[in-house]
């Protein structure tokens, strides 16, 4: 007899034949009904048990949280809320769970007391959808890619450069830390070091990547990513995970046209083979939502959220334009925002973003053109002198979702602009080599993962789109 997924027995197309299943069992009623998941979708099925076929001693370690095995045939069910039901002919218990201590009960826990168990919450209902959803989202960006011509490519975790100069990395090194070796001036010699070098983790594969770019044309990276930036917020992880895209022979229209598709391309997957899952986390966020007051409830809801960047045509807009726009809107004038937009050349909060996307223009809003001074060294600076290639894709209750730029092909510039900032060009040597051999017009994005998981499931916490969240004081698990 062939083991079944629930999923596949809860299918319209299913036939009524004998089955076997395997799962955790959620409750068991009355000694009679076990509601049974595997993993496979958000519903349950219902076996019922006649109990006076079966011994005490077995039914009792029928409880929640337990492994067990069903053999049985597939009934149409008589009662509501299924379309069938399994009739348990035999059950083999794979593993137990005791009851007393079983942290998952079937009540519902907070999302702080889950993360303390992250190990076992994937069992509730909405990790399990959050989870099934990351890992569609996830096939969904390597199907677009490789549908679009594209080379996956793995760059380096352990990197010796900082490729947003933001300073902010996690050291590696084998170096012994009470007896590290000295150089003459009495600082670590990190030539002693494992690689001979001081080395991090990597904040981003961009650079590496446009070094593939430069070669294959079009590649992209998707991997993890690390940031010590000692920031305990809903929004913050310590270790993420990033794609980023570049294309050679692309300039920012070309990059802007790139990603909007890519995010409607990978949104519409979702769409199409998770609706269960998105209805589920749809109705669990409005259910919270009434509990706070109306102005701070989302105008969407989640499904329509996500129709909203499918549907829509992505607004294209200047920061100079949008810097206008915010000036002149009426929270900036009656003091409503918590950042009051004065003059050009100010950062954008989250809430200007959502502004510009919620209240004025309606739609997803593409903003490039951003002051130099605000945007890294590798973006290509306008003719201006004041402005640089950048662009910010803006969504609707979370604010930038993507940020990318055409980069800074010529040789001259870019080196100017690495003194200006400090940037040592024996660090970024390989880099600059790019820009003397066969340099060319090229751009690319980075979307981080968690971020879109979360635009995606509508939970309000970083921490809760990831398995492992690792955050300041916390490398739990």
């Amino acid at each position: 007899m062939t083991t079944k997924s629930v999923a596949e027995l809860l299918s319209e197309d299913v036939k009524l034949q004998d089955v076997t299943v395997k799962g955790w069992v959620r409750t068991f009623r009355a000694n009679r009904f076990i509601a049974l998941n595997d993993g496979s979708t958000i519903n349950n099925i219902q076996c019922v048990v006649d109990f006076e076929n079966f011994e005490e001693a077995l039914l009792k370690r029928i409880t929640t949280g337990a492994a067990i095995e069903v053999m049985g045939e597939l009934v149409e069910s008589q009662g509501k809320g299924q379309s069938v039901e399994i009739q348990v002919k035999s059950i083999e218990i794979h593993g137990d769970s005791d009851p007393e201590a079983y942290p998952i009960q079937p009540k519902k826990h907070t999302f702080e007391f889950l993360r303390e168990n992250a190990h076992l919450r994937t069992r509730t209902n909405t990790f399990s959808a959050v989870m099934r959803l990351r890992s569609s989202l996830s096939f969904a960006i390597h199907k677009y890619f490789n549908d679009n011509g594209f080379y996956y490519m793995h760059t380096p975790i352990i990197t010796g450069s900082d490729a947003e100069g933001a300073g902010e990395m996690f050291r590696v090194t084998g170096l012994d830390p009470k007896n590290p070796p000295l150089n003459e001036d009495g600082e670590i010699d990190y030539k002693q070091d494992f690689f001979g070098k001081e080395t991090n983790l990597t904040v981003s594969g961009q650079l590496e990547a446009e070094t593939y770019a430069m070669s294959l044309g079009k590649v992209y990276t998707f991997g993890p990513t690390f940031r010590a930036e000692n920031s305990n917020t809903s929004r913050h992880l310590a270790e993420f995970w990033m794609i980023e895209p570049e294309v050679a022979f692309m300039d920012l229209a070309g990059n802007m046209d790139l990603a909007e598709d890519f995010m409607k391309s990978v949104l519409s997957y979702v769409l199409k083979h998770n609706r269960e899952d998105l209805e589920f986390l749809d109705k669990r966020l409005q259910e919270e939502e009434k509990k706070l007051p109306q102005a701070q409830r989302s105008p969407m809801n989640l499904i329509d959220k996500i129709k909203f960047v499918v549907d829509n045509n992505f607004k294209r807009v200047s920061y100079t334009e949008a810097i206008e726009i915010l000036r002149n809107s009426k929270p900036n004038k009656k003091k409503k925002f918590n950042y009051i937009i004065e003059e050009w050349g100010a950062d954008l909060q989250s809430e200007h973003e959502r502004f510009l996307v919620e209240k004025h223009f309606k739609c997803p809003v593409i903003l490039f053109d951003y002051p130099a001074n605000i945007k890294a060294f590798y973006m290509r600076l306008n003719e201006d002198g004041k402005t640089v290639r950048a662009m910010d894709i803006l969504f609707p209750g979370i604010g930038e979702m993507v940020g990318g730029s055409q980069r800074e092909e010529r040789l001259d510039v870019l080196k100017e602009k690495m003194v200006a900032l400090d940037i040592p060009e024996e660090e970024l040597w390989w880099y600059l080599d790019l820009r003397k051999y066969g340099t060319a017009v090229h751009s690319g994005f980075g979307l981080g993962f968690e971020r879109l998981v979360m635009f995606t499931t509508g939970m309000g916490n970083i921490r809760d789109v990831i398995p492992y969240p690792r955050t300041p004081q916390n490398a739990e698990f």
